[in-house]
């Protein structure tokens, strides 16, 4: 917080075109804000936002019993508060809280990454190469969010905008000096990240995803692409790879640099050797050449590895730093894990869920298979009230990459599981006239068929939910980790060489 507190009309000074008048006295001092009744203090600017289910306005007169002492509203409440009056609640919000918390990303070097997979892996190892430049990073992420060395659960892959304002500015007050984040179309859409300055930015990939929230593939690049103006970032690197990212080159509007292999890209890998345990690889730059070692297995990773060390170098990180910091990341949770309760075979969990992520996973789990002499033995399903259209894309990926394949439920949410797995087996059935080995509801019981079916040399994918602890039912959501399920039914198997 800045000292003294901000007024209402310091606040409204931070988005003078969204504000429509002030009510009240502007010189009314603000100590904190709010975007749900239930948490405000005193002295907290409370912003009365319009959800889809609840409409803030209308927990105005709760918001001033607990303290608010004034509110962001887009219609008068007559809660007898002053009032800030916007156009509209959720785009002045990161504004305003932004300026109530003395602009926090402003003494941040803020590194984000957007794509559709492999945000959360670059996003890790751009924070390890952070560390290696001696910086105290900390990471916003859909699996933890890191202040220094505290480690706190992620709550979704990027937070609601005047969540992230707290979080940087906690950051800030707990000497961070720069921060690796993920940044989703949502987030960019939904003014999550409004008030946030990159100074570099990342573009992995675009592939089928989020179709429910998006009408098409045109308008989720356009969403991308809202990262990569002059208004939100400094710099930028793109994925040349990828047909979005050659898109988003030619448009790019910042300084833009592209990776990958190919032709033309200015930050590649050569000489590349992939092994069972990661990959070594000689990475090529304009600000000079190392040699990298990555225990992060597969093709897909020495990508990511590009990514986070294009966009590092691009805010001035040097190249030595980029080598190390990639060296020094070991894995990442729920990321082509490995499960090893001493059994013959291998076992990884992965939160491969869109059909092009799938398909990276099993290529590169091929590859283990093909070298231990197995087959790949694949566990999928795809959550509910999501894009329909990749389940079928994703039951062609299983088919045509696995030797068995067992197709269950992921987070059904509200959608009856089975109708989801139907689904998905329309697109194993255009591969495999008999369809999927397995077809089985609940997970728990399919993850421990894949185990007992697995035999000396095989390679279990089990693949959508990743780091995630909970599986997700239209009215509850129960314990569930891949990790631990497949665990306990190693446990109850005698691996003696005949499984």
């Amino acid at each position: 917080m800045t000292d003294p507190s901000p007024t209402l009309e310091d606040l409204a000074a931070a988005a003078p075109e969204l504000v429509v008048a002030i009510n009240g006295d502007p010189a009314t001092p603000v100590s904190g804000v709010a975007h749900d009744s239930r948490a405000v203090v005193p002295g907290d600017l409370f912003f009365c936002v319009v959800g889809a289910k609840v409409d803030g306005h209308e927990l105005a007169g709760a918001a001033k019993e607990s303290g608010a002492v004034a509110l962001c509203v887009q219609r008068e409440t007559r809660a007898g508060l002053p009032e800030i009056v916007v156009s509209e609640v959720r785009t002045a919000m990161p504004l305003l809280s932004a300026a109530a918390l003395g602009f926090p990303a402003r003494d941040l070097q803020m590194l984000g990454v957007t794509g559709t997979n492999g945000k959360t892996t670059t996003a890790f190892v751009i924070e390890s190469i952070l560390r290696a430049a001696g910086r105290k990073p900390g990471l916003v992420g859909t699996i933890e969010t890191h202040i220094g060395d505290e480690v706190r659960p992620g709550i979704r892959t990027t937070p609601e905008s005047l969540d992230l304002q707290k979080l940087l500015a906690e950051m800030r007050d707990a000497s961070v000096d720069s921060v690796a984040m993920e940044v989703t179309s949502h987030a960019l859409v939904l003014h999550r990240v409004d008030g946030v300055f990159y100074d570099a930015v990342a573009f992995t990939n675009l592939t089928q995803d989020h179709l429910d929230f998006h009408p098409s593939m045109d308008d989720y690049f356009a969403a991308k692409a809202m990262l990569f103006t002059p208004e939100r970032a400094g710099a930028a690197a793109v994925n040349l790879d990828d047909p979005y990212g050659q898109k988003l080159m030619e448009r790019a509007a910042v300084p833009t640099i592209g990776f990958g292999s190919t032709e033309g890209a200015e930050v590649r890998a050569v000489d590349i050797e992939l092994e069972l345990s990661g990959s070594n690889f000689v990475i090529v730059t304009p600000f000079g050449e190392a040699k990298i070692h990555t225990g992060l297995a597969g093709p897909f990773n020495i990508s990511n590895c590009l990514a986070a060390a294009s966009v590092a170098l691009q805010a001035g990180i040097g190249i030595e730093a980029v080598a190390t910091g990639i060296g020094e990341l070991r894995a990442v949770p729920g990321r082509f894990e490995s499960v090893d309760a001493g059994q013959p075979f291998s076992v990884i969990v992965d939160y491969a869920h869109t059909p092009d992520s799938l398909d990276n996973i099993l290529v590169a789990a091929r590859r283990l298979a093909l070298a231990s002499g197995g087959r790949l033995i694949t566990v999928f399903g795809a959550g509910g009230d999501r894009d329909r259209s990749k389940r079928p894309l994703m039951g062609i990926a299983a088919a045509k990459g696995s030797d068995l394949v067992i197709v269950t439920s992921d987070n059904p949410r509200s959608e009856p599981p089975e109708a989801i797995i139907a689904e998905i087996v329309e697109g194993v059935s255009t591969v495999r006239a008999d369809g999927p080995d397995v077809v089985c509801v609940d997970r728990a019981e399919a993850i421990d068929i894949a185990v007992t079916q697995a035999a000396v040399g095989d390679v279990v994918v089990i693949a959508g939910k990743g780091h995630e602890t909970g599986q997700e039912f239209a009215t509850e959501t129960i314990p569930f980790d891949d990790r631990a399920v497949a665990t306990e039914a190693l446990a109850r198997h005698d691996w003696r060489g005949d499984a």
